[in-house]
């Protein structure tokens, strides 16, 4: 199976391909799929608020992230595929030759790219989801919040992802990313979890 099919798959399928003793989908692609869920209920709670002037607007956005998140797992799906791969074939080699760890460090690089932006799309999804409980119709302002903690929890698993793949010190640029990502993302999901109670 591809990356390319997870769309076209019945939810259960995909599930079911997600828990297989196999490559993709893994942590990272779960984590954009989550954020692209995410998004799509904060459209649906725009929608569902005909009285707010910028609904459109954040329909528009929100599908936007959605689609985003949705290729990033697929590119998620791929990179990952490709660095597993390099890894075990470095784990079999018994060469010492310096271009295969260059190259094997390049595809964790890669693999790390996806997550880092799914952490991004996180923080992004939430503050919408903020704007959709503070300012749209009322009645969806817990699926605002719902959609905040789904975004919060992509945001952190890919945080972690960007983490493990890099094996960065804490002071690289982008793990800082990442995490203020994962940060921003819950701060947002607490407040709206605490003032729609």
């Amino acid at each position: 199976m591809t990356t390319d099919d997870y769309l076209e798959l019945p939810l259960g399928d995909l599930l079911d391909r997600l828990s297989a003793n196999g490559l993709a989908p893994g942590g990272g692609s779960a984590a954009a799929l989550t954020v692209a869920f995410a998004a799509r209920l904060v459209a649906m709670v725009a929608r569902c608020s005909p009285a707010w002037g910028d609904a459109a607007g954040v329909i528009a956005q929100a599908n936007a992230i959605g689609d985003r998140a949705v290729e990033l797992a697929h590119t998620d799906g791929r990179v990952w595929d490709e660095a597993l791969t390099a890894l075990r074939d470095a784990e079999a080699a018994e060469s010492d030759d310096p271009r295969k760890g260059f190259a094997l460090e390049q595809k964790l690089e890669a693999a790390a790219a996806a997550p880092l932006e799914i952490a991004s799309l996180g923080a992004d999804t939430a503050q919408l989801a903020a704007l959709a409980g503070d300012v749209g119709e009322p009645t969806y302002r817990a699926d605002a919040a719902a959609a905040a903690a789904l975004a919060a929890g992509g945001a952190s698993a890919a945080a972690h992802l960007v983490r493990v793949n890099l094996g960065v010190r804490s002071a690289d640029p982008r793990l800082v990313r990442a995490l203020a990502s994962e940060t921003a993302a819950h701060d947002v999901a607490a407040r709206l979890r605490e003032s729609h109670r």
